[in-house]
């Protein structure tokens, strides 16, 4: 009787980040299934115990990458191959956030913005979180999927009127869309204070709803009303809201927006961090001093450089400097801004130094914002991960690389209660990157935003081999992950 092999694949000869911060060491791991059948330092698998072994050369091997912000909720499901994301070492994604979120809201016209950043009204089809829950099962993309329910997309399903705070009838009404969710495997909730789709809600209103997702288990992730000059009071209102509401807090692509508040990290870190130590706060950031965003008015201005991601009655301009369209057409920025609309567009509104110190915060994990339907995308869509390992972690030694691996790993899963996701262990699933330590890098710049980052050999997504340097996307095992999923 022949005795079948203890696991499926043994990868030996690796050197071992385990997710959670500690320093790297020479070892081996198993898989069997799409879990981690065995892991540990060189030897602690039998010889001959796997039906494939195959030997790293040395190379690194980490779990997955979990991409914590992201607007992939509808690339998700027309390019299911995730390209962008997967050839950066990304197995799990975060959508619906900023309070936009496919589900649960159909529109029957254009979808006003920030809506708009992830599609037209047909990539609204989902009128329940159980029916984009099963398109992501049917479609079975690359990566997982892990969903929050945009506040916009409550306020747009459930409002004849957004720009005034939320009836009782109105708030109950989204709550059932909450209990909904959550009952279908949302994570939780988002919102982006910020956007006119979302900016009459107050304290009252956020507060109600955010409650009735944490009765089931959820997080809350919020694009604050102000980044700019009045960010201290925007983290107060955050903290106060998540406290309240008794629910976990991420404070999203946390920034000091425009030339004058370059440098209010030294404030706004420790008032964070101080808040931090009575109530779960974590944020997210993005390793870039340019953010990107629908073209707005109240955002342009010659302080900073704004450069077009996209714009519909001017497509020609995309990829061209709002200064340099106003020039040509003979006009004031102001009025160039007017006539590409709609549109959107990339700002260079923050300061390297305070990139460097959110990224290096206790509390920050690494998330792309990466706008995957932009004509002309900011490089954070293809580059950000290899770029906080390969720049920041190595290069510039910001940060050890087991740390920078820590804040895109064992780091989200925790934060957004992912079980059995984000670290090397014996019965988590196998999301797991091999990548070399030596040559990984970005290579997406803002010129040349879709370029490929280098340095990734292969990316396991529940156990299945699903890219390689050599074929691109191999396998498609991605499902939806958190909340009241197995994972």
């Amino acid at each position: 009787m022949t005795t079948r092999p203890a696991h499926d694949l043994v990868l030996r000869n690796a050197r071992i980040y385990d997710g959670k911060g500690g320093a790297p060491y020479p070892g081996e791991l198993a898989i069997t299934g799409d879990r981690i059948s065995a892991v540990g330092p060189a030897g602690t698998i039998p010889p001959g115990t796997g039906e494939r072994e195959e030997d790293l050369g040395g190379l690194a091997l980490a779990p997955g990458f979990i991409d914590a912000h992201t607007h992939d909720d509808r690339i998700v499901l027309d390019a299911p191959e995730m390209l962008p994301k997967i050839s950066q070492g990304v197995t799990s994604v975060v959508v619906g956030n900023c309070g936009i979120s496919l589900a649960p809201v159909t529109f029957t016209d254009n979808p006003p913005p920030p809506m708009n950043l992830l599609g037209d009204a047909r990539a609204y089809a989902f009128a329940s979180f159980a029916d984009y829950a099963a398109a992501i099962a049917r479609v079975v993309p690359a990566v997982n999927v892990a969903a929050l329910i945009g506040h916009s997309a409550l306020r747009l399903a459930t409002m004849g009127d957004i720009t005034r705070k939320a009836s009782p009838n109105e708030i109950e009404a989204m709550q059932a869309h909450a209990d909904e969710a959550m009952a279908n495997g949302a994570i939780g909730l988002s919102t982006g204070l910020f956007y006119p789709t979302n900016a009459a809600a107050d304290i009252d209103e956020v507060t109600r709803i955010a409650g009735r997702f944490a009765e089931h288990g959820g997080v809350y992730a919020t694009h604050m009303r102000d980044e700019f000059e009045h960010v201290l009071d925007s983290i107060d209102e955050t903290v106060t809201t998540a406290t309240a509401a008794g629910i976990p807090l991420v404070i999203s692509h946390h920034k000091c927006a425009g030339v004058s508040n370059w440098g209010r990290t030294l404030q706004t870190l420790p008032k964070i961090e101080a808040a931090a130590s009575r109530h779960p706060v974590n944020v997210d950031v993005y390793p870039y001093a340019a953010g990107s965003t629908n073209l707005r008015a109240d955002l342009v201005t010659d302080t900073y450089r704004i450069m077009i991601a996209w714009s519909r009655p001017h497509p020609e301009m995309q990829a061209r400097d709002l200064i340099d369209i106003a020039a040509e057409w003979g006009v004031d920025i102001h009025e160039a801004a007017r006539r590409l609309q709609p549109a959107g567009a990339i700002y260079f509104q923050m300061d390297e130094a305070d990139v460097r110190r959110v990224m290096s915060s206790r509390l920050a994990m690494i998330g792309s914002d990466g706008l995957p339907h932009d004509h002309h995308p900011h490089p954070r869509l293809w580059g950000t991960f290899p770029r906080v390992i390969g720049h920041y972690a190595r290069d510039e030694k910001l940060f050890p690389i087991e740390t920078a691996i820590h804040k895109m790993t064992s780091l989200p899963a925790r934060v957004f209660r992912l079980a059995g996701r984000g670290s090397l262990a014996a019965g988590a699933f196998a999301d797991l990157v091999v990548f070399d330590p030596e040559t990984i890098l970005d290579q997406a710049t803002y010129d040349q935003p879709l370029r490929r980052s280098i340095g990734i050999g292969r990316v396991y997504v529940n156990g299945k081999l699903s890219f390689t340097a050599e074929g691109g996307v191999v396998g498609r095992a991605g499902r939806l992950i958190g909340g009241r999923n197995d994972g």
